[in-house]
């Protein structure tokens, strides 16, 4: 599994500590993969711009799975689930994790990197995302309800997707002032056309950037 890292630009100064302690949770096969926003880097992106970011990144199919969050953590998870084909849960603590990857089985994750962080916050983070890695997802749970469990999740990923555009159909409606910034922003832009597997909405995102940037 191809996991992502990024975070808001408010939160960039805990980067490289997200990345260090992701990498120790996360399971041996899977490969973790930094976006940013970097602790060094200029650009600033609001969590709505993260989070079409991340709309970008897994619609495209570059990435199975991404860890992200801002502040509060809430900011970021609200914003992604206006997109289609993203399921973003709130994780502040490693039962909140667990429960959302054994039932909900989603594709991203939110967590607050500002409230609640305070001394050895660090703790609470890496036992949070070893809770979520723990194997296998999509199981249900508890064991005794475990198959209504699943079929609701499947429920709700479908009434989600009937009342959601695709995201070829909604990315030439997005506020240029929201987009551009995403487009400009390399490690993202790069890494999608390096390893999307969804060519037509690649192909948009090469379009949109050539005619705003012209």
């Amino acid at each position: 599994m191809k996991i992502g890292l990024i975070q808001a630009s408010s939160q960039k100064e805990k980067n490289k500590t997200l990345e260090h302690y992701l990498n120790e949770a996360i399971n041996p096969n899977d490969k973790l993969i930094n976006l940013g926003i970097y602790p060094d880097s200029k650009i600033q992106l609001s969590y709505v711009q993260i989070s079409l970011a991340i709309a970008l990144l897994i619609n495209s199919k570059s990435l199975n799975f991404i860890v992200t969050g801002c502040s509060s953590g809430q900011g970021i998870m609200l914003a992604c689930n206006t997109f289609p084909n993203v399921q973003c849960g709130y994780i502040p603590t490693p039962q909140d994790a667990f429960l959302f990857s054994h039932i909900n089985n989603g594709n991203v994750v939110s967590f607050p990197l500002g409230l609640n962080w305070g001394w050895s916050g660090e703790i609470n983070f890496v036992e949070t995302m070893k809770s979520l890695f723990k194997q296998p997802w999509g199981t249900g749970y508890p064991p005794s309800q475990a198959s209504r469990k699943m079929e609701n999740t499947t429920e709700a990923k479908e009434l989600n997707q009937l009342n959601k555009k695709s995201m070829i159909s909604i990315l030439p409606s997005v506020d240029p002032d929201l987009l551009i910034p995403v487009l400009k922003y390399e490690p993202v832009y790069d890494f999608i056309i390096k390893n999307d597997t969804n060519h037509e909405l690649v192909d948009l995102i090469q379009k949109l950037k050539q005619d705003y940037f012209n």
